[in-house]
């Protein structure tokens, strides 16, 4: 009787099989394509397994696929290595012609000419087929109650486009059409894309997964499924931790397999949407090694690594496992905020020097006149404030973040604006880039004496950021905000005071560009409105320089702040509103009322300054626009405006239908229009 080893011994320990049937030159450590399915990365080699002393084929890119020469044999001609092992055998010495010829004396035997039984790899020979078909049934109670363990509703399935199959018919690798069926006690489910699916049967061990129609080239489980940007992803080892991740809130994908190769430009794209990538893989020594490779091949994006405080044995060693355990979103918030703080450790010591202490106020210094920032907007984008020294913007700012920290029951003057009121309690945040560290703890204080508090609340943070290098400060906002968006929650309002002095020149193109690009990537990110204060005098309804030209582009709304004639007034003129004329927004005043001690507001200004304004706004853009033409069409005016203001069609629209009325744009018979 040929036994397992007798076959080893003869084909030096297996290696002598995979020559046999894989019809190109193979040899141990070099990578090749997977002959068994279609295979376009090879990622896939022949090793020998000093442990079990037998020669192996490992395939990286699909972790299913790897094994030895009897494994690989059964997967040829669909036989299972367990139940059918003395069939696998059998065809083995068959197809090499093997004959053991057993003596007293031991002696070896002989080994015969093998006959050709190849795996059919070229395109002129018979093509494995891929045609397959399934049958699907609604959910049965059981198997609702198998995904629901992980937290996976049915929804949630539906959203991923998993299903139950009752069966699945397919052909194996000898072109044999085969039939899988589902039972009470195997249940068999499928995930289903565009030409093909994966079926995945949780309770068979010899056969979990296998496939059916052509793979795509890269496999990535839940992409489809993504938002357009976010602050985290995690990358699993499976569709199953995908889902349960979904269910919980949580943005994630999965590839083939832990061992599957990922392509650069996928982790590129996943860089450029979200401020984390992060691998959770399970925590068995696959998971483990696998997870720490990735961390070495993929430094540049700067990928984190995150481990489960589980045991990594069976049933106990995955994202789906630690939920099914009876752990809450909440909980695994806690572990990403904690990987976060160990993360940012350098970070928040160097920023801990730098928050103002209401209990210990710094030495009296040079007072220094700054311009503050102003938080008005909506979340997931920026609201530009400019104006002049002088004209009341500190007060102004601290009486709207004033209007973030009081509650309910406090009638506060937030100098004629509306502020929502921060009732989650999530994370304010105020950096300074160019006030003296007494002038801004002056800020603060008047900022909590116009809500009455005897302190700042516990989510209210500022920041003396002046004595920083430029580079130094845009990475200690960035990283400050993505600890304290998780250790509050949230962030409700950010206020950059100073936004021209996280850059070199404000009249850099390439500098401006970038960084205002990339505060408002942080809004979107992190779902919070961000105040960028820039200390210019506009131009009409035009910011100056590089920097102002991008917040003009990139600004929901810009408010100038400027003195009004009466010069113990201040007004508030709307520059840009992102729905609607700025020029049709009420101007707001505010003043210093000496009994109490701070600005407040003052009303509108009379509807005819408000006319005047309007009116001389837009004749200083006619003229520019008729700088070097006489005439011009309707089509072509509509679209001068926009460029020039800002403004959608439908405004500027308007205005021209405004300025025929008042006698400010003629137009002749030929529809063309002069001033």
């Amino acid at each position: 009787m040929i036994d397992k080893e007798d076959i080893l011994e003869r084909t030096g320990r297996g290696l002598a099989v995979f020559k046999h049937y894989i019809n190109f030159p193979v040899r141990p450590g070099k990578n090749f394509r997977n002959p068994l399915y279609e295979d376009r990365i090879a990622s896939c080699n022949i090793y020998y397994d000093r442990h079990a002393q037998v020669f192996k084929m490992k395939d990286f890119g699909n972790n299913e696929y790897s094994g030895d020469c009897f494994w690989f044999v059964g997967m040829l001609y669909g036989l299972d290595v367990k139940r059918d092992f003395v069939a696998i055998i059998n065809r083995i010495v068959s197809d090499l012609n093997i004959t053991i010829v057993h003596t007293g004396n031991n002696d070896m035997p002989a080994r015969k000419k093998a006959v050709e039984k190849r795996i059919i790899m070229n395109e002129n020979d018979n093509p494995i087929r891929k045609d397959y078909h399934t049958e699907v049934k609604p959910f049965s109670v059981a198997e609702l109650a198998y995904w629901q363990q992980y937290g996976i509703k049915p929804d949630t399935l539906e959203r991923y486009n998993v299903h139950s199959l009752k069966s699945f018919e397919g052909y194996n690798r000898s072109n044999k059409m085969y039939k899988i069926s589902s039972s009470a006690t195997e249940p068999m489910f499928a995930y289903m894309g565009i030409g093909f699916t994966k079926v995945y049967r949780p309770r068979n061990q010899n056969m979990r997964f296998f496939y059916g129609g052509e793979m795509p080239e890269v496999y990535c489980f839940g992409l489809e499924q993504l938002p357009n940007k976010g602050d985290m992803v995690f990358i699993t080892g499976g569709e199953k931790d995908v889902m349960s991740l979904a269910s919980k809130g949580f943005n994630a994908v999965c590839f083939n397999s832990e061992t599957a190769a990922i392509p650069t430009s996928l982790i590129e794209m996943f860089d450029r949407k979200f401020r984390h990538i992060v691998f959770l893989y399970d925590m068995d020594d696959t998971g483990r090694n696998e997870s720490a490779r990735r961390m070495d091949e993929l430094s540049s994006f700067h990928v984190l690594r995150m481990e489960l405080p589980i045991s990594g044995a069976k049933g106990d060693k995955d994202i789906s496992d630690y939920f099914a355990s009876g752990k809450s979103a909440a909980d695994f918030q806690v572990l990403i905020t904690s990987m976060l703080e160990k993360l940012y450790s350098q970070t928040m010591m160097l920023l801990k020097s730098c928050e103002m202490d209401y209990n210990n106020p710094p030495e009296s210094s040079k007072t220094v006149v700054s311009v503050n920032g102003v938080p008005l907007g909506t979340y997931d984008n920026l609201l530009c404030i400019t104006g002049g020294e002088g004209t009341g913007k500190s007060n102004f700012v601290s009486a709207l973040i004033a209007g973030t920290l009081a509650d309910d029951t406090q009638n506060i003057d937030t100098l004629g604006f509306e502020v929502s009121p921060n009732y989650s309690d999530k994370a304010v945040l105020h950096y300074d880039t160019e006030q003296s560290e007494f002038q801004l703890f002056k800020n603060l204080s008047k900022t909590i004496k116009r809500i009455g508090l005897p302190a700042p609340p516990d989510f209210y943070h500022t920041f003396y950021l002046a004595p920083m290098s430029r580079k130094e400060r845009i990475s200690m906002i960035r990283d400050s905000m993505d600890l304290y968006y998780h250790r509050h929650g949230g962030i409700h309002l950010v206020v950059l005071d100073g936004i021209a002095d996280l850059i070199r020149s404000a009249n850099d193109e390439a500098e401006s560009i970038a960084i205002v690009d990339e505060v408002y990537r942080l809004a979107g990110i992190y779902k919070t409105c961000i105040i960028c204060v820039l200390h210019f005098v506009p131009n009409g309804i035009k910011l100056r320089g590089h920097i102002g030209s991008e917040l003009q582009r990139k600004a929901a709304a810009i408010l100038s702040i400027e003195k009004n004639e009466n010069p113990a007034y201040s007004v508030v003129k709307a520059i840009k509103v992102r729905d609607g004329s700025p020029l049709d927004v009420p101007m707001l005043l505010f003043t210093w009322d000496k009994q109490k001690d701070m600005h407040v507001s003052a009303g509108e200004k009379p509807a005819e300054d408000k006319e005047k304004r309007k009116k001389e706004e837009l004749q200083g853009i006619i003229k520019e626009i008729f700088r070097s033409r006489k005439k011009i069409t309707y089509t072509e005016l509509v679209t001068e405006l926009m460029q020039a203001m800002d403004i959608k069609e439908r405004t500027a629209k308007s205005y021209i239908s405004y300025m025929k009325t008042n006698g400010m744009l003629n137009q002749d018979s030929s529809n063309n229009y002069q001033p």
